[in-house]
């Protein structure tokens, strides 16, 4: 059975809106993907030149310089030992390479959420990312699974981000834990546990500024929202997420380096990836700094905001490629 049948039937256990979702999610990343379609139909047979064409495609598309060069060498190797000749036998065999690369087949993608305790949720990023709409939509999932959401506006900083996270607050039907703009971020923390105690909520998320100018500030700002986070609440943070803007490329990638040296990244969050043919960022990030992703924002509505599904994602760029393989 071929690979690209394989992966049809992997998702088949799926609704068929997750899998609209991401397929509507990703056009733009999808039309760049596309060219890798047309190389094989101009190729025929794998060559030098071929895989040399392979690379500027990937590349063009964001998957990062070192991602490729690492990919196609494995393609490579792989060809000659499968003894393959044929371009139409690699399209498939690339696809289950970018399946095993975005998500290690022992890693845990969801998120470390358990019953019967509070659980804390920190999300770092910098301005723009899509931060504060990200925990929106985040606390409407939570909530529609019947779960008590508390939030707490840590990003003292940016003018506007405490207001904004209000309006999500009043249209999710969430209390926001917030204190005048300038305040100490780690005593809004300290007063988003206590509300969530208070009543008893099952998740507190917990918004921060992101300041990468000054990386100094930054680390010790987390630092201490962490101390108290720890002290109230032994063995939280249970996950720290950072918010990366999809639609910025390898700007993403170099943010997530900086990020991943001032926190204890347990997950990413890549945001607006349905405005942007980048979407193969997703791949340069999650390969070279092994760190999950656990949810893509797909589009504006509520629930675009999707939990990571390798699977999907590598369908939802090769679609044409799969529906015209299954259909013969």
């Amino acid at each position: 059975m071929s690979f690209f049948k394989k992966l049809k039937d992997k998702i088949a256990g799926q609704t068929e809106a997750i899998t609209t979702k991401f397929k509507e999610g990703l056009t733009k990343t999808r039309g760049a993907f596309e060219k890798v379609e047309d190389l094989v139909r101009r190729y025929k047979r794998v060559d030098d030149d071929f895989f040399e064409e392979l690379e500027e495609i990937l590349i063009a598309a964001d998957v990062g310089v070192n991602t490729v060069l690492e990919l196609v060498d494995e393609l490579r190797a792989e060809a000659r030992k499968q003894k393959i000749e044929e371009a139409a036998a690699l399209q498939p065999l690339l696809s289950e390479k970018l399946v095993e690369l975005l998500q290690d087949k022992d890693e845990d993608t969801s998120l470390n959420i358990e019953d019967g305790r509070m659980n804390i949720i920190l999300f770092v990023g910098v301005n723009g990312v899509g931060k504060t709409t990200t925990i929106g939509k985040m606390a409407h999932l939570f909530k529609s699974q019947g779960k008590k959401v508390v939030l707490a506006a840590g990003d003292t900083f940016r003018a506007g981000a405490i207001e904004q996270l209000e309006v999500w607050g009043e249209r999710v039907g969430v209390e926001v834990v917030r204190q005048q703009q300038g305040s100490d971020p780690a005593a809004v923390i300290y007063d988003g546990i206590h509300a969530a105690r208070k009543k008893t909520a099952d998740i507190l998320l917990c918004d921060t500024a992101g300041r990468l100018q000054n990386k100094t500030n930054l680390m010790e700002e987390l630092a201490k929202i962490n101390r108290v986070i720890q002290r109230e609440v032994p063995g939280a943070p249970h996950e720290t997420l950072l918010v990366l803007d999809g639609t910025t490329g390898q700007n993403a990638l170099s943010q997530a380096k900086a990020f991943g040296e001032s926190a204890d990244l347990t997950g990413l969050i890549l945001t607006k990836l349905d405005g942007t043919a980048k979407g193969g960022i997703v791949i340069a990030i999650r390969n070279e700094l092994n760190i999950p992703v656990k949810f893509v924002g797909l589009g504006e509505k509520m629930d675009d905001l999707q939990p990571f599904d390798a699977d999907q994602f590598v369908h939802a760029l090769f679609a044409n490629s799969i529906e015209k393989e299954t259909a013969q």
